[in-house]
């Protein structure tokens, strides 16, 4: 199974993570991360650049695993929080946004499918994510134009940066209980 390869919302949420874990790292330098989907690992390793100590990532795919563990950091095969314990203080996850597409080959909608309407795994993350977040915790998600329905729950959200390409724009949301 091939890792998500970093694309145009990788670097989109790698720009944001710069500046607002800075924020959070100098009132928490002890703060927890989780990543959850980590693919190639290149949000830990901007984590781990930014000075964050306590970080923990997960994917569903377990090549993504099995590299991040090479790269040295703390990563469990785990579809959503399924195998994650415990509170974090930030959540970061670059889902699988994408509306189904039959055309798409099977090996790579993993990576970018998020179901019918793009956002089946978004809403199930959002349900899960309200159990690991510390009380006053942040989330950082990733959406896009295409994604429809997308259920924030009671969450409180608030748009950090979008970025138009191609055929669609890209979010990166900061949401809060």
């Amino acid at each position: 199974m091939k890792i998500y390869e970093p694309a145009e919302d990788s670097y989109l949420m790698s720009e944001v993570l710069k500046k607002e874990l800075l924020k959070f790292l100098k009132k928490n330098p002890n703060l927890k991360f989780l990543e959850v989907g980590v693919g190639s690992g290149i949000h830990l390793e901007t984590a781990k650049k930014l000075g964050a100590k306590n970080i923990f990532s997960c994917d569903i795919n377990p090549t993504a695993v099995e590299h991040c563990r090479i790269l040295g950091f703390n990563c469990v095969k785990s579809n959503l929080f399924e195998k994650i314990k415990g509170k974090f203080d930030i959540i970061i996850f670059n889902p699988p946004y994408l509306p189904e597409d039959k055309n798409e080959p099977k090996q790579s909608r993993l990576a970018t499918t998020g179901g019918e309407k793009g956002s089946e795994i978004i809403n199930k993350f959002l349900k899960q994510a309200k159990l690991h977040l510390k009380k006053d915790g942040k989330i950082f998600l990733l959406t896009s134009s295409l994604t429809r329905d997308i259920n924030f729950l009671n969450y409180k959200k608030k748009l950090l940066n979008k970025k138009k390409i191609f055929f669609e724009e890209l979010f990166i949301w900061e949401i809060t209980s």
